[in-house]
């Protein structure tokens, strides 16, 4: 496992079976499976969680999925 800061408030965790995990603050928000497809979590946290998440995916990228898929990659 491979922890980057991306940005303020803003972290990647790398697993080892290359899935990227997007933590907003202390929060998985967002990812990128190891196979490519993106996810983004269906709850608004905030507008700055927002930012990161689009900062991250692209705006409108991603699968929305229910946010226990992102906490059980975490």
């Amino acid at each position: 496992m491979k922890v980057s800061p991306i940005g303020s408030n803003m972290t990647e965790v790398t697993l080892s079976n290359g899935t990227r995990i997007l933590y907003s603050y202390e929060t998985p928000v967002a990812a990128r499976l190891e196979d490519g497809t993106a996810i983004r979590s269906e709850i608004f946290f905030s507008k700055t969680t927002s930012k990161h998440i689009n900062k991250y995916l692209g705006k409108g990228v991603g699968e929305v999925v229910n946010q226990s898929v992102l906490e059980q990659l975490a």
